[in-house]
């Protein structure tokens, strides 16, 4: 008797049906010689062959040999009696005993156990198939008759009579077997897409599991790394409180110490005038003039010792005091021998430091006006009289920063409260300096942030961004990141993100201005 589990090993893996004329690939595996066929077919297109079960490719499509041993098993298994008693199919005409079925009769519409199969009737219109417990299934429910074709045209199985006299009279038909075959090859064809498809998202969640693994272990290794960074800067930071903080009571003890003896002594001086009062007090309320005569004086109090005294306390006070600039410098000096040492060992800490920017005169247009400390741009009165010099803006109220950066983080900020039309930014060396591609933004050498009355613009290569923002402010910030090829622009007081220009920087870049109206400052 076959088992289940020999039933299942019996399944093409392409029509997950038993094989029909099995054959081997030469990796081991069998495949129905129809199911494999189509497959090779579609494969064949893209030139490239592989076993749908293992993925094994092949740079040729793949000679077959039928597999005679496979074969046999599955005729075998087939023409085997099923294992009625687990399906619960059983003889209809053995009506004293239940006795398993072998086969039904879609005809009669009755299972068939080993003795009545062989007196049935071998007439053709008997169709003898394997048990099943729903014949009436397998039948026309119009004309009872069993179900041979299949119409196209309307997707449904019919019987003999539905194509010739029925509904689907002259309809496209075909054989079950026909249609089958078709269907079979769609599901193949869509088995192989899915397939595919499947392939493909297991290699995206593959390539996403390393990402995620690489990822979390730098920062398994980031984490550890700046955890031990902070547990030494802790150990420095608390050898530096106890440095600065002893250094404070010593200094404390130090000047104390006399204070403490000086309030000793003047406690002392206070219990003994305090004998003498009540002594002079008891003297002052006797009535007897002879007791009061005969107590000897007390003598005048001498002034002299108690006025050095509080001279010198006076003179102390004035004199003594802790020296908070020594614990200030001391803290200082710890922290700058600390901060170095963590940034020296540490890659990737950056202390943000801003720059300090001058205007380079040479460039300036002649409508502006640079100040003596080269900081401040201002529109002037009339033209500035210099000399002609082709690195000068000559239609723009613009001028240059005379530094370049071509790499590392900077920030600076300008002043702008007295101007309500200008333009800042950051611009290569080689920008325009007339006509209309000189104007910062409008060329793809030159990055700028511009405020005409109420209204912010951000731009560059002509690609200009309104900003949604009417933030009243007296400082622009101005932050490069050379390397991450960030240039971004913040309202100052409080600190307020207005725009980022993100691009690759190929050139030194310097800072550039434009004033319209009154002045503005770099700082």
């Amino acid at each position: 008797m076959a088992s289940s589990d020999l039933r299942a090993e019996l399944d093409c893996s392409i029509c997950l049906n038993i094989y029909t004329d099995p054959v081997m690939l030469k990796c081991g595996h069998n495949f129905c010689q129809v199911c494999i066929d189509r497959v090779f077919d579609t494969q064949e297109g893209s030139g490239d062959y592989s076993c749908p079960q293992c993925r094994e490719e092949f740079q040729e499509r793949p000679s077959m040999q039928r597999n005679i041993t496979l074969r046999n098993i599955t005729q075998r298994f087939l023409s085997a009696p099923q294992d009625s008693e687990k399906s619960g199919i059983f003889c209809t005409y053995c009506i004293h005993s239940s006795v398993p079925a072998v086969k039904s009769c879609l005809l009669c519409e009755a299972s068939l156990c080993d003795d009545h199969l062989r007196v049935h009737s071998k007439s053709p219109e008997h169709v003898i198939c394997v048990p099943t417990s729903t014949p009436e299934n397998r039948k026309c429910p119009v004309h009872k008759k069993i179900l041979e074709y299949y119409c196209t045209e309307d997707s449904t199985c019919i019987c003999v009579s539905c194509s010739l006299t029925g509904e689907h009279r002259g309809h496209q038909v075909e054989t079950l077997q026909e249609a089958s075959i078709k269907k079979k090859k769609k599901l193949i064809n869509n088995l192989q897409k899915i397939i595919t498809k499947r392939e493909k998202t297991e290699e995206r969640v593959r390539s996403l599991q390393e990402h995620r693994g690489k990822v979390q272990g730098k920062a398994d290794g980031e984490t550890e790394r700046f955890t031990v960074q902070f547990r030494d800067l802790r150990r420095r930071l608390e050898d530096l409180e106890e440095k600065v903080l002893g250094e404070i009571s010593r200094q404390a003890e130090q000047i104390l110490s006399p204070v403490n003896d000086l309030i000793q002594q003047l406690e002392l001086k206070m219990e003994d005038l305090s004998r003498k009062i009540d002594h002079l007090e008891e003297l002052c309320a006797m009535t007897d003039p002879l007791t009061v005569l005969q107590e000897p004086d007390s003598g005048d109090l001498d002034d002299t010792e108690d006025e050095n005294l509080w001279i010198f306390m006076s003179h102390y006070i004035l004199i003594s005091g802790l020296d908070v600039t020594k614990a200030t410098d001391m803290f200082r000096t710890g922290l700058s021998d600390i901060i170095p040492a963590i940034i020296g060992v540490t890659e990737g800490i950056y202390i943000q430091k801003a720059v300090d920017i001058l205007l380079d005169e040479d460039t300036a247009n002649n409508d502006v006006f640079i100040s003596y400390d080269k900081k401040t741009a201002s529109r002037s009165g009339g033209l500035q009289n210099r000399p002609h010099s082709w690195k000068r803006f000559r239609d723009y109220n613009q001028v240059l920063g005379s530094q370049s950066f071509s790499s590392g983080r900077h920030y600076w900020e300008v002043d702008v409260q007295r101007s309500n039309n200008w333009i800042i930014g950051m611009c290569y060396a080689n920008i325009h300096r007339y006509g209309k591609n000189s104007y910062i933004g409008d060329n793809n050498k030159s990055w700028g942030l511009d405020r005409k009355g109420k209204k912010y613009r951000a731009a560059h290569d002509e690609e200009v961004t309104e900003l949604p923002y009417n933030i009243p402010t007296n400082r622009i910030r101005v932050y490069l990141d050379y390397e991450a090829g960030q240039l971004s622009f913040y309202v100052c007081d409080p600190l307020c993100h207005l725009h980022t220009f993100t691009a690759t920087f190929t050139k030194p870049l310097y800072a550039v201005l434009g004033v319209w109206h009154s002045d503005i400052s770099l700082s």
